[in-house]
């Protein structure tokens, strides 16, 4: 046996002991203290409820918040995904749920856009209580790197404006999703007509840019980390009014003049605002410290949800939540969506 070992794995385990008794000890990063579990809640398993199929992006998003959620609560946290109807189909089960606390709902900004759209009665921002958010992300317009036409956004716009309507650009199918909104805007800003084509599968939208079926595509940049990165894929637009430091090459709306606040991704969870304050004030910490956590900021960091502030606490979501549903309102008026 080599020398040393004898005594270094007990010194090894007592050191791991000690680190794990700092880290319940130490308070949570953003220096708030842990409040008290409010009447000895939670004592039984928390239920998210996913809106989405298994294995999309928000309930891989929910299955690594469950995992970091149940560290800080010290109580399981299942996820239960209900497809279908544009996420509508599980609010009718979050809604009946007993109003305490233990059942949560994961959901996006289509919220937001339901409701303006009058498809979903409650009010997100009213009707639920929104515990955070803790993705928040912008889109980008890409093309392939090897285009002859057009190697940037100003070459792209040019192009789009001496050929109207022959641009074909890669978006989502559903005419209100947010990509297609925001799309809409910047071509009316911009006096361009581009012809959007729409795919409900993601890989079809990326395949048809890859294979040449499509001239453009718009899509946030986790979703393409992949194909940018093996160098399938070039940005021109950064739809945000900021640079962010991961693409400070690529204009943003400030940069070609458009005066534009544009609609954003963004996922969080919800609870029934009948849930008891104290419990709803400590799912609000546990969310935010969940967030903080190192897996799920490294979750987080793989899906490039971390190239802008991507956390939103109850009043931020809130606020968000209500100047998105002004804002899609406004928008499917202009589009002939709603009256």
């Amino acid at each position: 046996m080599p020398r040393g070992t004898t005594f270094a794995r007990p010194i090894v385990i007592a050191i791991t002991a000690l680190l794990a008794l700092l880290a319940a000890w130490l308070p949570p990063a953003d220096g708030a203290e842990a409040p008290a579990k409010p009447d000895g809640f939670p004592d039984r398993p928390l239920t998210i409820i996913v809106p989405y199929a298994e294995g999309g992006e928000s309930d891989l998003l929910s299955r690594a918040l469950a995992a970091a959620l149940e560290t800080v609560i010290g109580a399981k946290v299942l996820v239960t995904d209900k497809p279908g109807e544009s996420g509508m189909a599980a609010v009718p089960e979050f809604m009946a749920a007993p109003a305490d606390g233990y059942t949560l709902l994961e959901s996006m900004e289509e919220a937001a856009a339901n409701h303006a759209a009058g498809k979903l009665k409650e009010n997100p921002a009213v009707d639920w209580w929104p515990l955070g958010m803790v993705q928040v992300t912008f889109s980008q317009i890409y093309i392939r790197p090897g285009d002859v036409r057009f190697s940037d956004w100003q070459s792209f716009a040019a192009y789009a404006r001496t050929s109207p309507g022959d641009v074909k650009i890669a978006n989502v199918a559903s005419p209100g999703a947010m990509e297609r909104v925001n799309l809409f805007k910047l071509e009316q800003l911009l006096g361009l007509k581009i012809n959007q084509i729409g795919f409900d599968n993601p890989v079809e939208r990326y395949a048809a840019l890859i294979g040449g079926a499509v001239d453009a595509l718009f899509e946030q940049p986790g979703d393409v980390a992949s194909f940018l990165e093996s160098g399938k894929m070039k940005p021109i637009l950064t739809l945000y009014p900021e640079r962010p430091l991961a693409y400070e090459k690529v204009p943003t709306l400030a940069d070609i003049g458009v005066d534009l606040d544009p609609l954003l991704r963004y996922r969080g969870f919800w609870v029934l605002p009948a849930v008891p304050e104290a419990r709803r004030r400590y799912l609000e910490w546990a969310v935010h410290t969940a967030w903080q956590s190192d897996a799920f900021q490294a979750f987080n960091r793989q899906r490039s949800m971390d190239l802008i502030a991507s956390y939103r606490s109850h009043e931020e979501a809130k606020a968000m939540l209500e100047k998105s549903i002004d804002a899609y309102g406004r928008i499917y008026r202009e589009m002939g969506l709603i009256q």
